[in-house]
């Protein structure tokens, strides 16, 4: 099959190249909907990554969050027209003890493999997932952001003790309102507690607790367990912030991305007995939890809509940049592409 895929080949430079893609008898073919860009897919798109990993990621085609429609599947599982999720882990093995997400092996759209800025997308049967009836398209296409959270409070749920009257979130970012919101639907009688830099951000965590400005959080706050969604520059100061407000023997799930190493105070860290893990990307168990906690918390939906910023409609290539540009200057949320190409 002839397919057109849009790669970046340098720093906000798209070129559409066809290549033959052989469909096999496992194949589902999907024609992309919506796209969700993710801060990763900025990162090289931007050029913020180093110029070694540039020179050795690229060309690719970006985008690990998108949506589409069944074109083709030999087998008749899925109808043409059914609205899937896309995954973009692709496993090459299997192991007794590390998830697919986390084998070195394992091949990630949009990260040194072609993502889903693609005319079509041939991908094999495990990597396709059909939508709940009647979720909203804008939030269907970051479901896989969604799967990001889902898995790390999966984790949590296994490592963490079990009292769980108080839990913090660290960061008023996506991330942050996906993981809280998470915890409020998973654990409704816990109070969910977040911390942000931003009072219109924390407006939108209705379902919280309590919302804080990491500038004046109670002294008298204290949390049983906690999640840094923050990263980046914020990393530092959220995680000792958690440090000073967790309980003894407390969970910290961290999930923010830094490019440097992090300096956190471990005196209090060994004085507290804490417990530290870190979540990264998610598998294909981890978007079954997540379609149906769709299924069963209809509301879902409703308040991840909270998160819809602008849906640009993509014709060409010069509308990718003009979503990527806006995507930039946006404050919150995320930026959908409504694939047409």
């Amino acid at each position: 099959m002839l397919n057109r895929v849009y790669r970046l080949v340098e720093a906000r430079t798209i070129e559409p190249v066809a290549e033959f893609v052989e469909v096999t008898g496992d194949s589902v073919v999907v024609r992309p909907t919506h796209l969700s860009i993710c801060n990763a897919d900025q990162r090289y798109y931007q050029g913020k990554r180093s110029a070694h990993v540039m020179a050795k990621k690229l060309p690719m085609a970006l985008i690990h969050e998108g949506i589409g429609r069944v074109v083709y599947d030999r087998s008749g599982e899925y109808a043409p027209g059914t609205r899937v999720v896309m995954l973009p882990n692709d496993p090459v093995e299997d192991d007794d003890y590390i998830a697919e997400n986390y084998l070195r092996s394992s091949h990630f759209a949009g990260s040194g493999y072609d993502g889903f800025m693609q005319e079509l997308c041939v991908l094999p049967r495990r990597r396709v997932l059909a939508l709940p009836e009647g979720i909203d398209t804008r939030v269907a296409a970051f479901t896989e952001l969604v799967s990001v959270a889902v898995h790390a409070v999966t984790r949590f749920d296994g490592i963490a003790h079990g009292r769980k009257s108080d839990i913090g979130v660290w960061g008023d970012g996506n991330l942050g309102f996906i993981v809280s919101l998470i915890l409020h639907l998973k654990y409704p009688q816990a109070n969910i507690h977040v911390i942000g830099r931003n009072s219109f951000k924390l407006a939108d965590f209705t379902f919280a607790a309590g919302t804080f400005l990491s500038s004046g959080i109670p002294e008298g706050l204290l949390v049983d367990h906690a999640f840094e969604c923050c990263g980046g520059e914020g990393s530092t100061s959220a995680i000792n912030q958690i440090i000073d407000h967790i309980r003894p023997e407390g969970t910290v799930s961290l999930m923010g991305v830094s490019e440097y190493p992090v300096p956190i105070n471990t005196r209090m860290v060994l004085e507290k007995g804490l417990r530290f893990f870190g979540s990264s990307r998610s598998g294909r168990k981890d978007f079954e939890r997540t379609l149906q906690m769709h299924r069963e918390h209809p509301e879902m939906a409703k308040y991840l809509s909270a998160l819809v910023g602008s849906v640009i409609p993509v014709e060409s290539v010069k509308d990718i940049a003009t979503a990527f540009d806006a995507d930039v200057r946006k404050q919150m949320g995320k930026t959908i592409m409504e694939w047409k190409m």
